[in-house]
């Protein structure tokens, strides 16, 4: 098994590399449960269609993944994603480091986690970077990611 979860590792940022958000989606259970410091607690549907509309937006993303690992029903791996924040047109290089839960040949459970500030300084620039760091900026950057997913999931009906 610890092949085959590698090999979904791989084959879930081969499809983010091609911006194939379909492709990753297929690679969650119907249960999944998702979160990172922007979007903190997706479930069901919400992972997969997170991951369509943020490949469907990004013209210039591109994906690196670095290293990977499983064992057993747990896995890992660290990947860089390059993109210009649409927002904002400014550049953002965001080190993610992910960790897996497998389930019947998918991912149950998925959790990444990334520096929220730097983050905020690449892609909100001066602003981001003299309040990036505090709960009122990062707030509304979650509430936004989140309104946008909503949009989203109701466009796709």
């Amino acid at each position: 098994m610890t092949q085959a979860n590698v090999d979904l590792i791989d084959r879930f940022y081969a499809a983010f590399a091609q911006h194939d958000g379909r492709a990753m989606a297929a690679c969650y259970t119907d249960d999944a449960t998702f979160a990172d410091p922007v979007f903190t607690d997706l479930s069901g549907k919400e992972p997969g269609a997170m991951w369509r509309m943020l490949t469907a937006r990004s013209h210039d993303l591109e994906v690196e993944l670095v290293e990977r690992a499983a064992a057993g029903d747990t896995g890992s791996a660290h990947w860089i994603a390059r993109y210009t924040f649409g927002q904002t047109g400014r550049r953002v290089i965001n080190e993610v480091s992910s960790t897996f839960r497998f389930r019947d040949g998918l991912i149950a459970e998925q959790r990444d986690d990334f520096d929220f500030y730097r983050w905020t300084r690449q892609a909100l620039g001066p602003m981001g970077a003299a309040l990036g760091w505090t709960p009122i900026v990062q707030g509304s950057v979650r509430r936004k990611a989140q309104a946008g997913l909503d949009q989203f999931l109701a466009r796709e009906g």
